[in-house]
């Protein structure tokens, strides 16, 4: 059986008074009470603590030996519980396993590692691979720390911070005969698509928006990311949706290619940034998710409307 940390506090008290009366006043309880208390501290240690010499008692020598130990002890605990001290991040040495999609990590990677070299110079920052494994179990087994994404379902103790929307915009190659007449759902339907999906999926929303116009499209080529999409849509006929960020950072890059409106009805895309309980008061991790919702800012300032 545990002892009864309160114990030490009574065994305090009455080292301190000497006294049954003086240690229940001190601890604002009865003498009765503080008698009781006595009989179980006896009871724990083993030794009757005091003994009556006279009208008074007087400390066996365990009890003088427990003295000595119980200030320590109580420091000790004390300090367990208290607030823990403020963390230099500077000196901090850490490292920040982040999942994130390729719309965060295009645009705001290296922005995001010049904050963490001004801000935590010792810190160092690696952006986790997408596998098969389920979202929230991976934040709860700890593999994650910060899971950036387009919004989903995750178990209800995970915390979840919005940080901004995207548009679905088209990406072609500039001189892309589409380009040659009005941008219509059928003309945009016509031609080959390349899709960007990690888990290799090739069906979507897209393919949902123009199944209502009674369309369809042929999607030719997916690849697991946009970088590896906008590679292959080099002197292609083919047609490639993008975040609209990711398709004016790339044009930005200098890639000969053109975006256009999709004419189709899309529900704007929300990016989330998603962590568990555990890292709600870590210093460090407070520090990340401040960090990237300030590097957001911009996109937020100019979320799409829906359509």
């Amino acid at each position: 059986m545990r002892p009864d940390l309160n114990l030490l506090y009574a065994l305090q008290a009455l080292l301190e008074e000497g006294s049954v009366v003086g240690a229940a006043r001190r601890m604002n309880l009865s003498a009765p009470a503080m008698s009781r208390t006595l009989a179980r501290i006896r009871e724990t240690t083993g030794d009757p603590i005091f003994v009556q010499s006279g009208r008074a008692l007087v400390p066996t020598p365990r009890a003088l030996q427990l003295r000595e130990q119980i200030q320590d002890a109580l420091q000790q605990a004390s300090g367990v519980l208290a607030p823990g001290e403020q963390v230099d991040l500077k000196r901090l040495d850490t490292r920040f396993n982040v999942r994130a999609n390729d719309i965060f990590t295009g645009i705001y990677a290296g922005r995001l590692l010049d904050a963490l070299q001004n801000d935590m110079p010792r810190a160092t920052l690696r952006f986790m691979p997408e596998e098969d494994d389920v979202d929230d179990e991976m934040l709860r087994a700890g593999r994650v720390d910060l899971f950036i994404s387009a919004s989903r379902q995750l178990g209800h103790e995970i915390r979840v911070q919005p940080l901004f929307t995207t548009r679905m915009v088209g990406v072609a190659c500039a001189d892309h005969p589409l380009f040659k007449d009005e941008i219509s759902a059928r003309r945009v339907a016509r031609w080959g698509h390349i899709s960007v999906s990690r888990r290799g999926k090739s069906h979507g929303p897209i393919d949902e928006a123009l199944a209502r116009q009674g369309l369809d499209r042929q999607v030719t080529l997916t690849v697991p990311t946009p970088s590896a999409a906008l590679l292959a849509l080099h002197g292609s006929d083919l047609i490639l949706p993008l975040p609209e960020q990711l398709a004016r950072a790339a044009i930005e890059m200098g890639m000969k290619i053109r975006l256009f409106d999709m004419p189709l009805e899309l529900e704007p895309v929300l990016i989330m940034q998603a962590w568990h309980p555990r890292f709600q008061h870590a210093p460090a991790h407070q520090w990340l998710r401040r960090t990237i919702r300030a590097l957001t800012e911009d996109a937020r300032d100019a979320d799409p409307a829906p359509r």
